[in-house]
């Protein structure tokens, strides 16, 4: 990072400026300070309404007491967004049941206005979803993630004919299911993989990196499931403290294939193989 570009962050006495990892869209530093430590997050060549929902749902977050980065400042410097938040120090340890409770503790808030949705689109460098407010969530999840998606891998030529195929009948079974679930419309992480938690030096589970929206609360836990990261001790947690639902087994397939064709449309073909799996998992199950 150039010097007179991080001279423009309003802090005082900046000592150094550590790059550090920040996922697969951001630039991201360790900022220290004579006083204190920030992590700053950059998007190149980006207004700094890029970070609009990320900086809401962190609000949402300290609205619902779940521990995660305050926002401390966002803007925009020499044609690239930042974002600086406070910086949570990871410890070596914790408890799954604490960030299972967590989590449930999060899907607990519902929406103000009783819709599916959000405030504000997601913004991210390879993908962009409508969160406009539904009144049913079938309607957002099928028409404002899982159709956007499939027209990208059409148009791009990621999948067979024979694999589009198998995704109208996948289609069809999502379709006539989540039309008869009675889904409410809880505050999502939105990306609740296992690289958007810590725990803490004192063992308190941290959410961070949000895109939020108000969903099934059955969207994030099926993020769950595809990367690993999260035990049965997290999930005995989670559904005492919030039961799940009858059939949540069978309807969380569905976000896990949601987040694989995500990855497919990011990363190319090689996240075809476990598509095809999860969509034949649905259709014979």
């Amino acid at each position: 990072m150039k010097q007179q570009w991080y001279e423009q962050l309003p802090l005082e006495d900046i000592t150094t400026i550590t790059s550090v990892s920040g996922g697969d869209v951001n630039q991201a530093y360790r900022v220290e300070t004579a006083q204190d430590t920030y992590f700053l997050l950059v998007q190149s060549q980006q207004p700094a309404e890029f970070y609009a929902a990320e900086i809401a749902g962190l609000n949402a977050f300290e609205r619902a007491d779940i521990t995660a980065p305050q926002v401390i400042a966002n803007g925009c410097i020499e044609g690239d967004a930042y974002l600086l938040l406070s910086y949570l120090e990871e410890g070596v340890t914790g408890s799954q049941e604490a960030l299972g409770r967590c989590v449930a503790k999060l899907h607990q808030v519902m929406s103000p206005n009783d819709q599916f949705g959000f405030e504000l689109p997601y913004r991210g460098s390879a993908i962009c979803f409508d969160n406009q407010w539904r009144t049913s969530w079938h309607d957002l999840f099928l028409n404002q993630r899982i159709k956007p998606l499939v027209q990208r891998i059409e148009a791009e030529a990621l999948w067979s004919t024979r694999d589009a195929s198998n995704f109208e009948q996948v289609y069809d079974i999502m379709s006539q299911t989540l039309k008869v679930h009675k889904s409410e419309p809880s505050l999502l992480h939105g990306d609740l993989w296992a690289g958007n938690y810590m725990f803490l030096t004192d063992g308190t589970p941290a959410l961070f990196d949000p895109s939020p929206l108000y969903g099934d609360r059955e969207f994030d836990l099926g993020a769950t499931k595809v990367f690993g990261g999260f035990d049965r001790d997290f999930y005995t947690a989670y559904d005492k403290t919030y039961p799940l639902k009858e059939g949540a087994t069978f309807r969380i397939r569905f976000y896990e294939l949601y987040l694989l064709l995500v990855h497919l449309v990011k990363f190319g073909t090689v996240y075809l193989p476990a598509v095809r799996e999860k969509m034949e998992g649905i259709i014979n199950e």
